[in-house]
């Protein structure tokens, strides 16, 4: 085989010509005559014993070229990557076949290089860095829902329904007269004033007594479902029971059950650190996410559609594994039917992600590439211990499973992140940053 033609062309994609010689288009043409003949009739010998010539005489002497070239071809398209030092993204297309009189064949693909990235500053960027302060409000909030999450429900008697109670009732909903699917049920406890009901229907339970049954009317908001919006409907209720939420006190004795500690102070104290933790986290996360965004900004690169649309399966694929849908095979426009991923949405939600996690993808590669970095096999062993703890394993395990040219690459990452992060200096925020 020998490679010619060879020229790139925009955004990324290239295109060159393999040629096979005479000998090695023979032996496939052979090959594809064995392979077939076992399937093919001639009258006077036996099904499959007749020979190349008399088929060939019969149906043509090209009867076995597609098949030939259909086996030479990635042959063919391996030779001239190889020839080329070519790294692409994305499957091959085949521009041209042709099968010349001399009996060569040759085939012109298309394929979509991998980019190239010229990077620009990705050491010592500055971004902004909030530092949120903890808040006695904030404290006070959190622990308030600790004694919502531990509150117990206590029954109400001798008055009526009010907001903020959990009322118990039964309802049946009535549509001109007919009940209406979705409409009825027996024992459920709505708690009054979550609006988790069609506005209207908690305020006029509000009132009732136990025991009390009342028609309410009520008229679905026009952006409710197309078979209920805007109509005028009565529900028929019972109030079986009320209950409100009881508060634990807020003492040692709360402190004992709900935490590790043994005074309210001690809980108090925790409870602030925790929160600024997660403040100092979220900061960095945003500082960080911030740089890897200007890094990105400043680099040069084409990216080539299919990459991105990789990612995007990949994403995709790896939310339905979340759900039990595993199977690979199953084709991307089933997956997205079945998850009910529109092409609009898909674009809108997922797409500009998808792209981010691409260009960030080869921000890291090029630096790697532009440092030099490498990987010694005390860091890779560091590493895989460091893995293994995380996921409660034998660190023979970890690299048995994930292999050395995995391991290696993901250190590789970790370093040329950790330097474009470490050198990141962090600015004060601006005013109106501050305010968002």
């Amino acid at each position: 085989m020998i490679v010619k033609n060879v020229e790139k062309k925009e955004n990324n994609i290239a295109q060159f010509q393999v040629e096979s010689d005479k000998a090695e288009f023979e032996a496939a043409v052979n090959g594809a005559y064995l392979k077939n003949k076992k399937n093919i009739y001639i009258p006077g010998f036996r099904k499959g014993k007749a020979p190349r010539a008399v088929i060939e005489g019969m149906y043509g002497v090209e009867v076995f070229y597609e098949d030939a070239m259909d086996e030479l071809a990635p042959q063919a398209f391996e030779f001239g990557l190889k020839e080329n030092e070519l790294r692409i993204v994305g499957a091959p297309s085949i521009v041209d076949v042709n099968v010349s009189d001399e009996k060569t064949v040759s085939y012109t693909f298309s394929v979509n290089l991998y980019p190239e990235v010229t990077l620009g500053q990705y050491k010592g960027i500055e971004a902004p860095k909030a530092k949120k302060e903890v808040t006695d409000e904030d404290v006070h909030a959190e622990i308030e829902s600790a004694r919502k999450r531990n509150a117990r429900m206590v029954g109400v008697e001798g008055r009526p329904a009010q907001m903020g109670d959990t009322a118990n009732i039964n309802f049946d909903g009535y549509l001109d007269g007919v009940p209406f699917e979705g409409g009825k049920a027996e024992d459920y406890n709505l708690e009054l004033g979550s609006q988790s009901f069609v506005p209207g229907f908690e305020e006029q339970v509000c009132g009732m007594n136990i025991g009390e049954e009342k028609d309410l009317n009520i008229t679905f908001p026009e952006e409710y479902t197309p078979e209920l919006a805007g109509k005028e409907v009565v529900f028929k209720v019972k109030l079986n029971d009320l209950s409100v939420s009881e508060l634990p006190e807020l003492d040692d004795e709360f402190v004992k059950d709900v935490s590790e500690y043994d005074t309210l102070d001690e809980y108090t104290a925790s409870v602030r650190e925790d929160i600024q933790k997660q403040y100092d986290e979220q900061a960095e996360s945003q500082f960080r996410s911030d740089v890897m965004t200007k890094a990105c900004e400043n680099m040069q690169v084409e990216i080539p559609d299919v990459m991105v649309d990789d990612k995007i399966e990949e994403i995709i694929r790896n939310y339905a594994a979340n759900f039990g849908m595993t199977d690979h095979s199953v084709p991307m426009e089933k997956l997205t039917e079945m998850m009910g991923l529109s092409e609009e949405v898909i674009n809108m939600s997922i797409r500009p992600g998808a792209l981010m996690q691409v260009k960030g993808d080869l921000l890291i590669e090029a630096i790697i590439k532009a440092e030099n970095l490498e990987v010694t096999d005390e860091e890779k062993e560091e590493y895989i211990n460091k893995m293994a703890e995380s996921v409660n394993a034998k660190p023979e395990e970890v690299k048995e499973y994930f292999g050395d040219a995995f391991i290696t690459s993901e250190k590789l990452k970790e370093k040329a992140t950790a330097l474009m992060f470490d050198t990141a200096v962090a600015t004060e925020p601006k005013e109106e940053e501050k305010a968002e």
